[in-house]
């Protein structure tokens, strides 16, 4: 019985040395959650919220007449459009809630009735018909010119709803409304007109700070502007900002200088790469003779390396390119629209298609009617093409003598013409040239009229790619969207009217000592610049 008290005595010893340690650990865990909280709310509170921005060459704060692209970026803080941009380039609404197309050439667009101007005045239709007006006019010179060039009347039907009549239709127009509106009673060209955006012009001297706008219409709807001030600093030039990032002066810079690294160094910051607007690529003329037939156009783009042309020409500070879709648009995902390089299927591709190899030579035979009596006669024809390249542009010169060489290996003979500025155009425009180098600085708008609508720069006609064009024209229903650029990237592929290049590649370099979600592409850096902090 004696030894039966002791194990129990021992056995509920045991039991409350395990209670007291687990009462210990948890009462240790939960002191130590509670300084960790303390210290995170001290270290939220110690952040300094204000960030320092540069501006090179700046020339004036009116977003519709400043074509400086550090300036434009920084004006996404202040004006806002009708029409915004998600980080992957998907039209969303912001000033205006939302939009119909009544005819081809007809919208109708619901504005926002909460939005004021950052003096608190209301904001309505007749500001946005001011701002159309304004960037039609012929004495203003404007980046955003374009984007309402086929606008021919603008009607305020009340204060928040306006009806806009293009001259003619025009694929994904609402991509066009991204343009910044300006309040109309405080617009002048040498003054800061009245925005809607996050933030505000305080000052305005050598250089500029931004404050919060109270009167921000998404100010207390689930979005907390914890960024107190923006700094800009003037500069007299690109050196003299970069040279103020790399001390420590500003803290982001937004370029597409492919020497960044020369003036910034490599360590120290943080840095976002990401494809640029500007495409380049082979415009092949379907209607040429030789280039008519699909073999040859493919025999030409497998023989083509562009990695070879990225590492030798731009000693890799470019991206090589497939369709010219792929810089991250919602509207295409597929990130294969080219069928590489494959030098012997170039060749089986001549083989095929009746071509033979003699001579140093890809040549064939052709059989000819001569004379009265319309007799037939066989010719040999040899592969020989012509390159068309604006001669004035150095890089582009080096890269069509990148494609004849490779192209000459595989035993296809190119001419390099080298044309004036004019002669160029005159040549494009008149589908004079075999094939073309041509880059295109690419729009968030999605169409690729360009390359597939009628008068297109490859004279390329498929009546399947004619009907998936007019479908895209008039649908809304994204899944239906997704499939059918699906498909024209597979035509694109397939067909081979044009062969995608390079693309430039664009910089977000930013502090190390940055906070929060940085999110860039290249129609702002400042996605989620609420959250930012230091």
């Amino acid at each position: 019985m004696r030894s039966n008290f002791f194990k129990y005595v021992f056995i509920v010893f045991v039991i409350g040395i395990m209670i007291f340690a687990i009462y210990k650990i948890r009462t240790d865990e939960e002191q130590k959650s509670q300084m960790q909280q303390v210290k995170s709310e001290e270290e939220e509170q110690a952040r300094i919220r204000e960030i320092n921005l540069g501006i090179a060459e700046y020339d004036t704060m009116n977003p519709l007449t400043s074509n400086n692209k550090n300036v434009q970026d920084i004006q996404k803080l202040m004006y806002e459009p009708l029409v915004n941009l998600t980080t992957d380039y998907k039209a969303e609404p912001c000033l205006a809630v939302e939009w119909a197309k009544q005819t081809e050439t007809v919208y109708i667009i619901k504005l926002r009735e909460d939005a004021r101007w950052s003096d608190g005045t209301s904001f309505t239709s007749e500001d946005v018909r001011f701002t159309i007006d304004i960037l039609k006019s012929p004495e203003t010179s404007s980046i955003y010119t374009s984007n309402v060039q086929e606008v021919v009347k603008v009607e305020s039907v009340d204060d928040h709803t306006l009806k806009i009549e293009l001259s003619q239709e025009v694929p994904f127009f609402e991509y066009n409304l991204t343009f910044p509106i300006v309040e109309a009673a405080t617009y002048s060209r040498e003054e800061i007109p009245g925005g809607t955006g996050k933030y505000k012009v305080a000052e305005n001297g050598e250089s500029i700070i931004l404050n919060k706008n109270e009167y921000w219409w998404g100010a207390g709807k689930g979005v907390n502007l914890s960024l107190e001030k923006i700094n800009i600093n003037k500069y007299e030039s690109l050196g003299e900002m970069y040279n103020a990032f790399k001390i420590g002066n500003i803290d982001l810079i937004s370029t597409d200088n492919t020497n960044l690294q020369e003036y910034i160094g490599k360590i120290g910051y943080n840095e976002k790469q990401l494809q640029g607007r500007e495409h380049t690529f082979l415009a092949f003329n379907t209607q040429n003779n030789f280039l008519e037939s699909t073999a040859v156009r493919k025999a030409i783009a497998f023989s083509i390396d562009k990695d070879n042309i990225v590492s030798s020409v731009f000693n890799n500070t470019c991206y090589t390119s497939s369709f010219p879709l792929e810089f991250g648009t919602w509207i295409y995902q597929n990130q294969n629209s080219s069928s590489g390089y494959n030098p012997e299927q170039a060749k089986q591709e001549l083989i095929d298609e009746g071509w033979s190899y003699r001579n140093k030579g890809w040549q064939r035979s052709v059989s000819t009617s001569s004379g009265s009596r319309n007799r037939s006669r066989t010719t040999s024809q040899r592969l020989q093409i012509n390159l068309l390249v604006k001669g004035s542009d150095a890089t582009k010169v080096a890269v069509a003598q990148n494609i004849i060489t490779q192209l000459a290996n595989q035993g296809i003979t190119v001419n390099l013409v080298e044309a004036t500025d004019a002669q160029y155009y005159d040549n494009l425009d008149s589908k004079n040239y075999d094939i073309a180098i041509c880059t295109i600085n690419l729009s968030p708008n999605p169409s690729l009229e360009t390359f597939f609508g009628e008068n297109n720069l490859a004279n390329y006609q498929k009546d399947e790619v004619t009907e998936l064009m007019k479908e895209v024209k008039n649908t809304t229903d994204e899944n239906v969207l997704r499939n059918d650029y699906q498909k024209l990237s597979e035509f694109y592929k397939n067909e081979v009217p044009y062969l995608s290049l390079y693309a430039n590649k664009y910089s977000v370099v930013y502090s190390a000592s940055m906070l929060g979600e940085l999110s860039p592409n290249w129609f702002t850096s400042f996605y989620n610049v609420d959250t930012w902090a230091k």
